[in-house]
């Protein structure tokens, strides 16, 4: 399934999920970058079932369809996952007209969720093909897949896990329920913030919102 909104005036923007979930998940953020003079485009790609390269892989033909259709920059908003898909994509097949990337909760350095599952031997069952990039300890060749920061990127992590119990025994504080905030950062970002929010629903909190807008906007959040 793809969303896509009308064209708009100031480029366009790609929307990538998290695990699990579909391009639906994203529609609070669509709408209000479309009300805000931009296309947009939110694709599902099954994440469960595909590795990242296949995630990749589907993906490239909508996103270049998509990034001919507009005028201007090309930019990138993500949830959880979708931070990595971006990172691979662009890596691989970095557009021609690429603009500003915003990541929500990104396992930039993997997650001890993941790390979990994988002793549990629940890896395959939960996480599917992309387990392995999830992990914490990631083999060389998952982390080159990844490429270097080399573009404008700004990161928003959360801090208020929705169980409040759970999450103190497997992940470092603070954290937002599935990722910590020291695993969303990345060398060469250019900007960085923390919200209370959790990992499941900041892709419908204003203040998330809010701040992915800035960004696109200025290259900065929004303090």
């Amino acid at each position: 399934m793809v969303t896509r909104a009308v064209v708009g005036s100031k480029g366009g923007v790609v929307l990538l999920h998290g695990h699990g979930r579909t391009g639906r998940s994203m529609a609070s953020i669509a709408a209000a970058l479309k009300r805000d003079g931009y296309s947009t485009l939110a694709p599902s790609y099954n994440s469960p079932w595909r590795s990242l390269a296949h995630i990749v892989d589907h993906l490239k033909p909508r996103i270049d369809q998509f990034a001919r259709e507009i005028d201007g920059p090309l930019h990138f908003v993500s949830h959880s996952l979708g931070g990595l898909v971006v990172r691979a994509l662009i890596a691989s097949h970095r557009p021609e007209k690429l603009g500003r990337v915003v990541m929500l909760a990104p396992p930039n350095r993997g997650s001890e969720l993941a790390d979990l599952l994988f002793r549990l031997r629940l890896d395959h069952l939960v996480l599917g093909p992309v387990g392995p990039q999830l992990r914490t300890g990631r083999a060389r060749i998952d982390q080159d897949m990844l490429g270097r920061v080399d573009y404008e990127l700004g990161i928003i992590a959360g801090d208020r896990p929705l169980d409040p119990i759970f999450p103190r025994f497997l992940l470092p504080r603070p954290n937002d329920g599935k990722v910590s905030v020291t695993s969303t950062r990345l060398r060469n970002m250019r900007d960085h913030i923390v919200l209370p929010v959790s990992h499941t629903l900041m892709v419908y909190d204003r203040r998330v919102i809010t701040q992915v807008l800035a960004f696109l906007e200025t290259g900065s959040f929004n303090r």
